[in-house]
């Protein structure tokens, strides 16, 4: 009931900060309601914010509050000016719950500020186009999640919100990179659907025996590909991060491009040029399918695949057969030109094609479809049973998450194993492993090159037995290993423990 009575008592309104006399801070106008409860400020009579007591109040005339401040609270302070605190809100009424999570949080706020990072966040890191903060249904979610929060536009993301967050990353990985004593970079030039060529340079290095690696830049190239351009573009990149080492040249990874090749070994700061293994075993692999007897097999194969591009009851039909033979379950691929291993993805789908073909659903369509003859069926599994090591390690250095230079030596080596000739080898597949033999064999023989190599290879614990070569070489391996290792002990002089 106390609090009933306090609340009752304290319905007044404060006066506004025009009204300058001091005694506003004691008084304030009185509060009425209507019938409909709405709220009437009635400015001829004040309220003493001390007792609560009512004394009338004619326009500019504060004598009758003095009075009532002098004879019923003579120990009451009254200053020389209006206070200009925040003790005249103490009746502003508290807002609720409800509204309180209605009140949007200001821009400067630490909470907006978080929640705007986040958003920069996982645009970059996802990918997405600054249009997304715009989208109404990712609007709809950020209003679900947080009511209180307001999406700002694309263009505060674009122009302050990114570039933020660049600066502070490319901060860390500058200061996490000062730190690694030895680097290597990988770069790669390749065309945008918009027809615009860039060079993309990533950096490698080892911190506390773990890989790391970082895209530092991707560039636009408006200018002819030649070696001295592509080698000037890596050069701007070692110099803006700002990864020269003493002394020490950084090895580049690449594809074995003739120009990027030229870029790297007419470079001193750059050594030894590493050819990406995976684009060395595509080109192998072209060699196989630049052969007459598989070229005209693949070009029959791709009128098959189209028609079931163009026939849905197809491509139910051939859907139910790779369950039934266990063949991978995916739509038919036509090979593409730049990626050997489409054309190991067409030819597996064979015997679930042929399967298919023969469906009465199917067999009345195709017709005039050409099947493929006995041989022609021969000679693609066969070229399956070819092409399936070097799909597989595509694949590995693929997949793998730290491929290494150490694995080249020992794959390059397993590779020509599997293209040793056999006596049931048929003409076309004798000419095909020679012809994957005569390309692999010449990469990688490079007598610096070689010799990297054959260090990383010994300092992998998988392959260090070296079994790829002969016992003597191995030795030597060792042996300038060891003194490499000695000599470089001994430029950082004793250990302190």
């Amino acid at each position: 009931m106390a609090s009933e009575r306090d609340a009752e008592k304290r319905k007044f309104e404060v006066a506004p900060s025009s009204y300058k006399s001091v005694v506003w801070d004691h008084f304030g106008f009185a509060v009425d309601y209507d019938a409909d409860g709405k709220r009437i400020v009635n400015k001829q009579s004040t309220v003493c914010k001390h007792c609560y007591a009512s004394v009338g109040y004619a326009t500019g005339n504060t004598t009758n509050m003095f009075s009532h401040l002098r004879r019923h609270h003579p120990s009451v302070s009254i200053g020389r000016a209006r206070s200009t605190s925040a003790t005249a809100n103490v009746n502003r009424p508290q807002p609720t719950i409800a509204a309180s999570f209605q009140q949007q949080f200001a821009t400067s706020s630490d909470k907006h500020k978080t929640i705007t990072k986040a958003v920069g966040v996982f645009i970059s890191k996802d990918m997405q186009p600054y249009s997304v903060v715009e989208d109404s249904g990712f609007r709809h979610m950020m209003k679900t999640i947080e009511p209180r929060y307001h999406v700002p536009s694309r263009t505060h993301f674009s122009g302050k919100v990114i570039p933020e967050l660049y600066e502070a990353c490319r901060g860390d990985i500058a200061n996490e990179l000062k730190q690694a004593p030895y680097l290597a970079l990988s770069t790669d030039s390749w065309t945008s659907r918009a027809t615009v060529s860039y060079l993309t340079v990533t950096v490698h290095y080892i911190v506390d025996w773990k890989i790391k690696a970082f895209v530092l830049q991707t560039h636009p190239l408006y200018e002819s590909h030649t070696s001295e351009h592509l080698a000037d573009e890596l050069l701007h990149a070692v110099t803006e991060w700002k990864l020269e080492r003493a002394s020490i040249p950084i090895p580049v990874t690449t594809d074995n491009a003739q120009n990027i090749v030229n870029a790297i070994r007419n470079t001193a700061s750059f050594g030894p040029h590493v050819g990406c293994f995976a684009h060395s075993l595509n080109l192998a692999a072209k060699k196989v399918v630049s052969l007459n007897p598989v070229s005209r097999l693949l070009g029959k194969i791709r009128k098959v695949v189209t028609f079931f591009h163009k026939s849905t009851t197809a491509h139910k039909v051939l859907a139910e057969k790779q369950v039934m033979l266990n063949i991978p379950q995916h739509r038919l691929i036509h090979d593409v030109t730049t990626r050997w291993n489409t054309v190991h993805d067409m030819l597996e789908q064979q015997p679930a094609i042929y399967s298919a073909l023969l469906d009465k659903a199917v067999k009345k369509s195709a017709k005039d479809m050409s099947m493929l003859t006995d041989s022609e069926l021969k000679l693609a599994e066969e070229l399956i049973q070819l092409l399936n090591p070097l799909k597989k390690m595509t694949t590995l250095m693929s997949s793998e998450s730290t491929p290494t230079s150490s694995m080249i030596l020992p794959l390059k080596t397993m590779t020509l194993k599997s293209m040793a000739p056999d006596s049931q080898d048929s003409p076309t597949i004798r000419d095909a492993k020679a012809a994957v033999t005569k390309d692999l064999e010449k990469r990688y023989t490079d007598p610096d090159l070689l010799d990297f190599l054959h260090r990383a290879t010994v300092l992998d614990p998988r392959f260090k037995s070296l079994p790829i070569i002969d016992e003597a070489m191995c030795d030597q391996v060792y042996k300038d290993l060891t003194s490499e290792i000695m000599e470089h002990q001994f430029q950082e002089g004793p250990s302190n423990e």
